[in-house]
């Protein structure tokens, strides 16, 4: 599926992956209790700056801080937008 949205100079498109469903002992988590994932798939990339190309690229696994980006909501889909700065690693 091709997004329409275009992120600007150093920033990135990421689609966080699901909240985990159920611990590794079995147990479901309630919606309540579910944590806000750390990682997602890249969908798109930003141009970079001047002096600064972008690393990561469409497609990328990443992981990135707790309170990063900024949600957003497209076409009944939530994505984040974050600068590559806010990307701790790719996975």
């Amino acid at each position: 599926m091709e997004i329409k949205i275009r992120p600007l100079a150093d920033r990135v498109l990421v689609e966080a992956a699901q909240a985990e469903q159920k611990t590794a002992g079995g147990i479901i988590i309630p919606d309540t209790a579910k944590e806000k994932p750390q990682r997602g798939t890249v969908i798109a990339v930003g141009a970079g700056k001047k002096d600064e190309p972008m690393t990561v690229k469409v497609g990328d696994n990443v992981l990135y801080g707790k309170y990063a980006g900024t949600e957003i909501n497209y076409e009944g889909k939530d994505y984040l937008i974050m600068k590559e700065s806010d990307i701790l690693a790719i996975i």
